[in-house]
């Protein structure tokens, strides 16, 4: 069973090309077999992916599942974003079908170990990922994935 997993930079371009990229990458993943979608609940490209499957969900294939992987708990994570990004995320969590919360606070690793999570339940990872960007909580992720075997595809 393919599991999916997504993980990008917050700066992505949010426009039709990209978003057209991603839902044909989900409709083919869905297609070939693709039931659960794990996401990190990052701002812009985690949005983005996790809208998607939820637009796919109730449009299409009502049979897929979205699974947060929070680092920390919800009002931690979204503590310093703007109040319509905390609004969006929080209409996410509530239609999502599991939430797995990693730390009781956040810590100075606790990002990292949602990156190492992510990377553990999936076995596909949709990635928004600039290769120039090496320090980056993508390319950690994109590392640990591919050190796991992981299927990259890559959207940028």
């Amino acid at each position: 069973m393919k599991t999916v997993f997504f993980t990008g930079h917050r700066e992505i371009k949010n426009d039709r090309e990209t978003i057209q990229k991603l839902m044909a990458t989900l409709q083919k993943l869905i297609l070939d077999g693709a039931t659960d979608f794990y996401a990190g609940g990052a701002i812009r490209w985690d949005t983005l992916c996790e809208k998607a499957v939820l637009v796919m969900r109730q449009n299409h294939f009502p049979h897929i599942k979205l699974h947060l992987v929070l680092p920390c708990p919800p009002d931690e994570q979204t503590a310093r974003w703007h109040t319509s990004d905390r609004e969006l995320y929080r209409k996410i969590f509530e239609a999502a079908d599991s939430v797995e919360v990693l730390s009781e606070h956040y810590t100075n690793d606790c990002m990292k170990n949602r990156n190492a999570r992510l990377a553990e339940l999936g076995n596909v990872c949709v990635c928004y990922y600039d290769e120039n960007r090496r320090r980056s909580g993508t390319a950690q992720t994109v590392c640990m994935a591919k050190k796991l075997g992981r299927e990259i595809l890559n959207i940028r």
